[in-house]
């Protein structure tokens, strides 16, 4: 009756049953001897008709926990003769696809490292934390070579820092699924010929990819030039508006050398006037009121003027403001600023297509925010492998039921 009790919360059925069960207090462990009736015959992948038993192999399974003790299951597992001589071991479809686990136990680990880091899954469920990375790496890559990419039509492409240095990964998105679809060392223009290439092994062409968001990077402009031609390029507003930002704290940090009363307003000058308290909001009026002298409060006029064209959603309108900001900012003497007016005339037509597209880095970016608090979490991590299969766990929203029907 213990036997059956054990199979039936198995899940086993015939041929195979539970022929045996050992409970070792000592070492906290539960041990079940699963067998096959003798006589049976095992069905092959790729090969028709049922095949008899050659021999047999003892294969010891991690299982989920009973209750608080750690359970494997020891399985005879059979090796077929096929009808070409062949000798194959023929596995029960309960057995996980790395050895020495279940499924049920494989799914555990897959749901708890998308939400935990290796070191702390390895902890909770006492495995190694090469073995635990080694299960998330293996389904990651049956999943991510299944991907069908067919209807993918618009991505972003960003980067994130592997490590310090100059060490990046890239990603590119599929922004209409909010997934990530495809992670590859290095940010140059190899990264969108690669993925190019990747598209055309996922049942897709670079020709559907109608629309791209990057930032200005001449590396990323040049590959999806070359390997995206249908695409049109959409550079992120948010990558514009942090250009102006970047000039109006170089015109502040110049300034304060000369005026003592910038110094502290850095964090009032960047951060939007609805998220200032009382007392910075009345140091920035008191700065804007001289604006026809001051070159900083010029520069943080000129950054709120074009935070607020890129919000226009009319596309003549809004090249037309932009072209008179330019021209604006180009009579003054706010040189940082200039700067930023000649970049924008530089990434005119992928600056305006904002207007329309409405297509931003915000998604990767957050998803690039998640990989690096990740990291942190778990005190860095070394191999791009690692890497990948983090960021996919994290954001590519892998189907892994087809390999595993206990994953989601």
């Amino acid at each position: 009756m213990t036997n059956q009790l054990f199979e039936a919360a198995l899940g086993i059925n015939a041929p195979w049953y539970v022929q045996g069960v050992d409970f070792d207090a000592a070492k906290r462990q539960l041990t079940i001897a699963v067998d096959f009736v003798a006589g049976s015959r095992f069905a092959y992948s790729g090969v028709a008709g049922e095949h008899p038993v050659h021999d047999t192999q003892i294969k010891r399974l991690r299982h989920l926990n009973f209750f608080q003790h750690e359970c494997y299951l020891e399985v005879r597992v059979p090796r077929v003769r096929l009808p070409d001589g062949a000798v194959r071991l023929a596995e029960p479809d309960w057995m996980g696809k790395l050895d020495g686990f279940t499924l049920l136990f494989e799914a555990l680990v897959l749901t708890l490292c998308r939400e935990m880091t290796f070191a702390a899954v390895a902890r909770l469920v006492n495995l190694s934390w090469y073995r635990v990375k080694a299960i998330c790496d293996r389904y990651v890559d049956l999943a991510a070579s299944a991907t069908d990419l067919s209807e993918v039509t618009a991505v972003a492409i960003d980067e994130t820092s592997c490590r310090r240095g100059h060490d990046y990964v890239s990603l590119v998105a599929d922004m209409d699924g909010r997934r990530v679809v495809f992670v590859t060392p290095g940010k140059d223009a190899g990264v969108v010929e690669r993925f190019a290439n990747h598209l055309e092994e996922h049942n897709a062409t670079p020709a559907q990819i109608k629309s791209v968001s990057i930032d200005m990077s001449p590396a990323f402009i040049k590959g999806v030039d070359e390997h995206l031609p249908d695409a049109r390029v959409t550079f992120d507003k948010f990558h514009v508006v942090a250009h102006a930002s970047k000039a109006l704290d170089g015109v502040r940090r110049e300034q304060q050398r000369t005026d003592p009363a910038l110094k502290g307003m850095r964090w009032s000058l960047l951060k939007d006037a609805d998220k200032l308290n009382l007392a910075q909001l009345t140091d920035l009026e008191a700065l804007i009121s001289q604006y026809t002298t001051n070159r900083t409060a010029r520069a943080w006029m000129y950054r709120e003027q074009l935070r607020e064209i890129l919000d226009r959603k009319q596309i003549h309108v809004l090249s037309k403001m932009l072209r008179r900001w330019c021209t604006g900012v180009m009579r003054s003497k706010v040189e940082p600023m200039k700067d930023v007016a000649r970049m924008i005339l530089r990434h005119f037509d992928g600056i305006v297509a904002w207007a329309q597209t409405r297509q931003t880095n915000g998604f990767i970016e957050s998803i690039n925010g998640l990989f690096q608090a990740a990291k942190r979490k778990a005190r860095g991590y070394v191999s791009f492998k690692t890497m990948r299969t983090v960021l996919f766990l994290i954001a590519g929203k892998l189907d892994f039921s087809a390999f595993n029907q206990h994953a989601s």
